[in-house]
């Protein structure tokens, strides 16, 4: 299979590695994508495994939360440019497509698009979008949404940049106060910067931790002095190598970005403040929405550049 340019970009996109090692890689593996992030995993070339290439949309992240806090919901809509996300009619349009999401009984975007517009139910969503479109003067698109509910304790939210990112933290608690209230917000604002990617452990699959583990024994193999090492001690070093991956991508064990001693973690911060308030808490779930995340960026001109460095 002859390896283009273009998909050499792809696949430099997605792990951060150089141009030669990614059509090395592309070689290897016969063009098979998957496998080629494989092979730079297992050889240590990969700097970061990304599933898209560089954000290109751009657009909102709005967050609304019910008046009791019960209930809350996450939506993202995007435009052609960051000129229209700061426009003030797109701004409330959003708005308005919150509004419909909170209340909404719809399982996905596509039953979301068919129901009527709550601002006007002679329209549907679908229908209310293509005339915004046509009065902003953009191509736009309701991307997702998502419906947080708790009834035995509240929904936090955080909004980030303006819209940029947004945040929903799910919060069981017998005891809600300005405290409590607080440190849901503070939760909310740490998911924000720190992108986890689950909220504890336990929601992390015995295959995704297989699998890691496969990679770093490669990468281990692969390297001339560790591999010499009893496998005992390698055995050691994968179990650590992986509990340091799962506090960067665990939310209640990540270290709390306003620890004053710089260790506490969030989980250790959420029992302090429960205790301190004679409360039970249990961060349950949390949602991030970041505008354009996992949407390519379009660059016409990368691919030629690749080309031409690469003699293709």
């Amino acid at each position: 299979m002859a390896i283009t340019a273009a998909m050499v970009k792809e696949l430099r996109e997605m792990t951060g590695a150089g141009m030669m090692d990614c059509k090395k890689a592309l070689t290897k593996t016969e063009g098979d994508m998957d496998a080629a992030v494989e092979f730079l995993r297992e050889n240590g070339l990969a700097k970061a495994v990304k599933k898209a290439g560089r954000v290109a949309a751009e657009g909102l992240c709005k967050v609304l939360v019910a008046e009791d806090a019960k209930s809350a919901v996450v939506v993202e809509v995007n435009a052609e440019t960051d000129f229209v996300a700061k426009n003030e009619k797109f701004q409330t349009y959003v708005g308005q497509v919150a509004q419909q999401a909170l209340e909404t009984g719809a399982a996905d975007i596509e039953a979301f698009l068919a129901e009527p517009w709550k601002f006007d139910t002679s329209v549907t969503v679908k229908e209310a979008l293509a005339g915004q479109i046509a009065v902003i003067g953009e191509n736009m698109n309701i991307r997702r949404f998502q419906q947080v509910k708790e009834e035995n304790g509240f929904v936090a939210s955080y909004t980030h940049m303006g819209g940029k990112i947004g945040v929903l933290v799910d919060v069981e608690t017998d005891v809600v106060n300005d405290a409590v209230k607080e440190m849901a917000k503070n939760i909310a604002m740490q998911a924000a910067a720190l992108k986890p990617q689950y909220t504890s452990r336990d929601e992390v699959s015995e295959e995704y931790i297989a699998h890691e583990k496969e990679i770093l024994l490669a990468q281990i193999k692969n390297d001339p002095k560790e591999s010499q090492k009893p496998e005992k001690v390698i055995q050691g070093m994968i179990n650590g190598r992986i509990n340091k991956e799962l506090k960067e991508i665990c939310l209640l064990d990540q270290v709390y970005v306003k620890a004053e001693d710089g260790k506490q973690v969030v989980s250790k911060y959420v029992d302090e403040v429960a205790k301190a308030n004679g409360a039970n808490i249990k961060i349950k779930a949390f949602v991030r929405f970041e505008t354009g995340e996992g949407i390519e960026k379009k660059e016409e001109d990368f691919a030629a550049e690749v080309a031409k460095q690469m003699g293709m």
